[in-house]
């Protein structure tokens, strides 16, 4: 049994509560998506993003950049890391799909349902919503296929 932790074991313990705060509080916000679009209440939706609005950045933006940051930090404190291995690549190349589906898809969609609740159209802002919902699931998605390769780590 050693005394202290190394500053990469600190980096991974990070990485790891950064990761479950941000994957658990996307799947908790889907299921809770679902739950509003079976409701099929406008204004459901619009207590939804509300709550979004607060939700986002306190929470899922800190843990996201948390998981980028530690893990590129990781990368480069081990010498077992390089980020040319195949692995690190696809994390990477996962984040930034997720990263840009973000505001091009769920972005705008929430922002467009949010418009035509505040209008009265209920139809309009159902349907944004849906399109919200099937872009976040495309991003939980993602993030388990992202925690496959960090468990896995194909290509090593």
């Amino acid at each position: 049994m050693t005394g202290a932790a190394t500053l990469y074991e600190w980096l991974l313990f990070l990485h790891i509560i950064a990761a479950m705060v941000w994957v658990g509080g996307v799947v908790l916000l889907g299921a809770l998506a679902t739950r509003v679009l079976r409701a099929r209440m406008p204004e459901e939706v619009g207590r939804f993003l509300g709550n979004l609005r607060v939700i986002g950045p306190l929470v899922l933006a800190p843990a996201t950049f948390g998981v980028v940051g530690l893990g590129g930090w990781m990368v480069l404190d081990s010498s077992a890391w390089e980020f040319g291995q195949f692995w690190v690549q696809l994390a990477l190349g996962l984040f930034a799909a997720a990263f840009l589906i973000g505001p091009a898809v769920v972005g705008r969609a929430a922002i467009n349902a949010g418009r035509a609740a505040d209008r009265g159209d209920h139809d309009e802002t159902l349907r944004q919503f849906a399109r919200w919902s099937w872009g976040y699931g495309v991003i939980v998605l993602l993030l388990v296929v992202a925690t496959w390769d960090m468990v896995m780590k194909p290509g090593l």
